[in-house]
Formats: C-alpha cells, structure tokens, sequence
C-alpha cells in the first residue's frame, strides 16, 4: 500500500484546518505547555517523553506554510526569536547536539522543532526517530514537567 497526503491537505495548507490556527495562544494543550510568548513565535515544551527537552517554536502571524512566505522582518523575527528558545533548551538541558527540523509535512503551519541529542540517543549521528503516528507516547511525570516549564519560563522572561 501506497502512503498518500491526507484527504484533507488543501485545507490544511489553506489554513482551513490548520490545528495551529485554531489552537494557537493556548498556554497548555494536549501536546505540552507554552513556555516562550514572543512577538513572532510562540514556543512550547512538550510533555510527551519523545526526547527530553523537546520543544516547538511555532509562527503565530497569518497562516503560512514555508519560511519563504515572511517578509524580511518577519523571517528575521521568527528565526531569532526561535534561537533566543534553543539557547534557553540548550541552557536547560546542556545536549550534545540540538537539532532543528522545519518539516511541516504533516501540519503544514510555519514551526521548528527542536530537538536535543543526547548520549544515550536512539540513533546517534542520524535523524530522530519519531514513534509512528497513532501511537501515543508516555508522558512525562506532571510534577517534572511543570518543574522544567518553569526554568524555561524564568530563563527566557
């Protein structure tokens, strides 16, 4: 079987039923908890236990799609506003290697993960490997999480 873009992707990438749109200013979602409001992004950390210190830098302007759809100052505003979060992620968390995947294939709304690279990696010096979709995966301790909520919130306020 061939795996196919989903039915719905003119209106995902039109924004129609863009999850970012509809849930965006949201300080704590399904998938973890805001930790960066800035004028361009806003950046969460994630609860689910992918990778420690996982977090999304998302564009919070008009839906966009590609980096190349900004204006000069809002491609400036978007990327050094996602650095000023991946400087505290690094701070924080003190990874190897942070890496910084703009993919959008499957929300297609502007955002960055980023994603520390530790010693015990899953696949060192290859790309993250993402569990498959439809799998939840197990959530951080509520406790710990809020914990590093807060030292991201302090260091990037």
């Amino acid at each position: 079987m061939t795996a196919r873009w989903p039915e719905n992707w003119a209106a995902l990438v039109s924004g129609a039923e863009c999850d970012f749109c509809q849930g965006m200013g949201q300080d704590r979602n399904e998938y973890g908890a805001r930790i960066f409001q800035g004028q361009y992004i806003d950046a969460y950390l994630q609860s689910a236990v992918v990778q420690t210190g996982y977090s999304l830098s998302i564009w919070k302007g008009r839906h966009v799609v590609e980096p190349v759809e900004l204006t000069d100052e809002e491609a400036a505003g978007y990327w050094l506003e996602t650095l000023r979060v991946a400087r505290a992620v690094i701070a924080i968390y003190q990874p190897l290697k942070l890496n910084y995947e703009t993919l959008g294939n499957t929300s297609p709304h502007l955002h960055t993960h980023l994603l520390p690279r530790y010693t015990e990696d899953p696949r060192p010096g290859q790309p993250f490997p993402f569990p498959a979709p439809r799998h939840p995966e197990p959530q951080i301790p509520e406790q710990d999480f809020l914990a590093q909520v807060q030292a991201l919130r302090d260091l990037l306020s």
